[in-house]
């Protein structure tokens, strides 16, 4: 065989392998240029499979910036290009043997389960019967000890049962995740911010005063492990739930969704829960090392069958996290969701009301989780992870009242507030006033306000026509 018709057979081979790279499935839905196909003579059959795959987008940016890279090197040059970024690809994974399966702890550390141990009746100072007990000194309390609300403390489900307790609002201060990590001081930033509890002059409905509210006080996280904590919130909110209780739960970062959601269908293991997700994240990415984080709670709810994804309503995303295929498993789970290019398309009030109808046509009482992210971060800068484009608060509160308004709630958080990005009191005012519009909803629904976007027409009208 002469070096002439050797060559000729190589290069017969490398087309061969290039058209059949076209009839490979993965190649076709990838619509791989032509001039960028002609660059791939030089690779092998994996190879060219391997560019049809997602793989290569763990390395470029985009499928697009893949084939300009392809498409201004020699095919020598293109050879080596995805070698090495298939050997980029495969240094991603778990290797055994070699990296950490697991977290070591210290099973003989004497304080082991320390950060949750309860303290035993017998060691009180003073022992009571059971129920809410008020720590303010004075009827107007504008100083002294910051609660929720202003409202009484609990901290027993013996006190939300024996008080009637309607809303138990908990802290849970916890920064584990990723984003900005200052979750940890946002319930006691929140306690010491007026706003929550106070009349809703849009409704003149007062919620301090016609829900029984109380400050259950802070649920205990390991501050040195996520997932160790995360049993013990379960448990909590279960135990909050199953008083007949509506859990209010401030984070901490919204990895929190997770047990909180978890825990608040397990009350009611019969009845389905449609959970209404605000935020600008999407929060179900399924390929990180953690199995749980504040970017997967959503992807573990779903595929764990906690809840289905057709009882999931996401409002407000638009960070860049979220991809095509992001969306596709979106629409795979049958999960409704509504992005800000939606608001720019159709505008909020056609949203707004699509969210309203898929909400009421569930039949399912409503888990608001409410990550602060939804709002601009011109309204509310304290967001662990911020995205510009958001929600105001003149959207968003017309939306959560009518929420709880209009349907059963049976259970509201607001996660992902990070003190320290905002030294002023915006962020801490706008929060506190999300959740006084979920309060003055599901108080409106107490006294049989429930009627499509009902306004006080004291407020809407000056009567002076």
């Amino acid at each position: 065989m002469t070096h002439r018709t050797k060559s000729h057979l190589m290069s017969a081979l490398a087309l061969s392998l290039v058209v059949s790279a076209y009839s490979s499935p993965l190649l076709a839905q990838a619509r791989i240029p032509s001039n960028v196909m002609a660059k791939l003579e030089l690779l092998t059959e994996a190879q060219i499979e391997f560019l049809g795959t997602e793989q290569p987008l763990r390395v470029i940016p985009s499928r697009e910036k893949l084939y300009q890279d392809i498409e201004r090197r020699t095919p020598e040059q293109v050879e080596q290009y995805v070698s090495d970024m298939m050997e980029a690809v495969a240094a991603h994974a778990y290797r055994p043997g070699i990296d950490m399966a697991m977290i070591p702890l210290n099973p003989e550390a004497s304080g082991f389960n320390s950060f949750k141990v309860v303290r035993p009746e017998i060691l009180k100072e003073r022992l009571r019967d059971p129920g809410p007990v008020n720590v303010h000194r004075y009827i107007n309390q504008w100083a002294g000890i910051p609660t929720f609300a202003g409202a009484p403390v609990a901290v027993t489900p013996e006190d939300l049962i024996a008080g009637n307790v309607e809303v138990a609002i908990a802290g849970i201060p916890q920064s584990m995740s990723s984003g900005s990590r200052d979750g940890r001081n946002a319930p006691n930033v929140l306690r010491a911010m007026h706003v929550t509890g106070n009349l809703d002059v849009y409704s003149m409905v007062d919620p301090g005063a016609v829900l029984n509210i109380v400050d259950y006080g802070d649920i205990a996280v390991d501050r040195m492990s996520l997932q160790r904590g995360l049993d013990h919130v379960y448990d909590m909110v279960l135990e909050m739930a199953n008083t007949g209780a509506i859990p209010f739960l401030v984070g901490g970062d919204h990895s929190l969704m997770y047990p909180n959601v978890k825990a608040v269908q397990a009350s009611d293991p019969e009845q389905d829960l449609t959970v209404v997700h605000f935020g600008a994240n999407y929060n179900a990415e399924p390929t990180r090392a953690h199995l749980i984080s504040d970017r997967d709670a959503v992807y573990r709810l779903v595929t764990e069958g906690v809840i289905d994804g057709s009882d999931l309503i996401q409002v407000g995303l638009r960070g860049s996290q979220a991809s095509r295929e992001s969306f596709e498993w979106l629409r795979e789970n049958e999960v409704r969701y509504h992005t800000m290019a939606a608001v720019e398309a159709k505008g909020w009030d056609e949203v707004m009301e699509n969210v309203l109808e898929e909400a009421s046509d569930a039949g399912n009482p409503l888990y608001l989780s409410l990550d602060v992210s939804v709002l601009d971060p011109v309204e509310l800068t304290a967001a662990g992870r911020a995205v510009p484009g958001g929600l105001t608060i003149r959207e968003i509160t017309p939306l959560l009242r009518r929420l709880c308004a209009e349907n059963e709630v049976a259970g509201v958080e607001l996660m992902d507030f990070a003190p320290m990005l905002d030294l002023s009191y915006v962020s801490a005012m706008n929060a506190n006033y999300m959740l006084n519009a979920c309060l003055s909803g599901i108080a409106m629904r107490k006294q049989g306000i429930t009627e499509e976007n009902y306004l006080d027409p004291t407020t809407v009208e000056h009567g002076q026509n």
